[in-house]
């Protein structure tokens, strides 16, 4: 069965950290695009960043430019989002997705996380 598990979320205060990281199992992401979605209740979801499966182009929402950072490590099969600076508007459920570049970009996938809940608040 092919699962992606996010882990590292949580509540933290405004201008905190979090890294977010995303574990993969029934299959290797080497050959897989990965992208981190979010969704603010009430909200559509979004696109947060998503990485290449080389590691070799990563793209970010313009309003995480400059905090959040992707990466990932093929060798241990996971894929990670530091967050840096968070903002109450960050608050919000993260998903992390796998597949094709394209794919990921136009806002799909072909597996899905369940997501975790991150709270950026006083």
């Amino acid at each position: 069965q092919l699962q992606l598990v996010e882990s590292g979320g949580g509540l933290v205060q405004p201008g905190g950290s979090l890294r977010l990281s995303c574990a993969a199992s029934g299959f290797t992401l080497d050959y897989y695009a990965i992208g981190w979605f979010r969704q603010a209740p009430g909200k559509e979801r979004e696109g947060v960043s998503c990485i290449s499966s080389s590691g070799g182009s990563t793209n970010y929402a313009d309003s995480v430019k400059g905090r959040f950072t992707i990466s990932r490590d093929n060798a241990k099969n996971m894929v990670y989002l530091q967050m840096n600076s968070l903002k109450p508007e960050d608050t919000a459920t993260y998903y992390c997705a796998a597949g094709r570049l394209s794919t990921i970009v136009g806002g799909n996938a072909d597996v899905w996380g369940r997501g975790i809940q991150v709270t950026v608040s006083s």
